[in-house]
């Protein structure tokens, strides 16, 4: 059974008390990763895919997602973008997120590429945690620690999923498991405090 974060009532504007609240077995399953792997498309951005007339790609990233990859620095987890396709728009973002040297771009067979990334970084299938929406992800969602899906991926996606998001695609569902991790690793608190401090 898939599990989704729990919220409570609206706080304090400087309470440094996060309001999120996991399942005690998702944050067991995170509490050893250090490696995320994640989809783009139906992941990262909503799933559409835009083309100009001129074959020019546009894709729409959530900047929810992107401080949250940024955080994830704080508690030694690792990013790794691991996408069947590959564009210039794709580039851009990943560079803004420091995620290049972390990408695994163009390939339909995603598994190797990703097996090299963990060879890489010297972590293993029980450190990793994925983030995928469709059948070229269920290679990676079997192996992983744990798996997350948006809540519009594919059904044979959903049922392997330890976690539903209730964000979107390409709306916050990414950084519903970096907070995830982040709480797993123990380092939210101190980063909201820290935030809410203005420091």
């Amino acid at each position: 059974m898939m599990n989704e974060p729990r919220q409570t009532p609206v706080r304090r504007q400087d309470d440094p008390v996060p309001v999120l609240d996991f399942d005690a077995g998702l944050l067991l399953r995170a509490q050893d990763v250090r490696v995320l792997l994640l989809d783009v498309d139906g992941v990262l951005t909503p799933g559409d895919l835009i083309v100009g007339e001129h074959g020019e790609q546009f894709k729409r990233f959530c900047t929810l997602d992107g401080h949250g990859l940024k955080l994830l620095g704080a508690c030694g987890v690792t990013p790794v973008v691991v996408s069947g396709r590959d564009s210039p728009a794709l580039r851009t973002r990943l560079r803004e997120l420091g995620l290049s040297e972390r990408a695994v771009l163009g390939r339909s067979a995603k598994l190797p590429g990703a097996e090299a990334a963990l060879r890489d970084l010297g972590a293993t299938w029980g450190e990793t945690a994925v983030v995928g929406d469709d059948w070229p992800d269920l290679p990676l969602i079997a192996r992983a620690r744990l798996a997350a899906c948006p809540p519009v991926a594919h059904p044979e996606v959903l049922a392997r999923a330890h976690l539903r998001t209730r964000a979107g695609a390409g709306h916050g569902a990414v950084r519903e498991i970096c907070d995830l991790l982040l709480v797993a690793h123990g380092v939210y608190r101190e980063l909201l405090a820290s935030a809410i401090a203005g420091t």
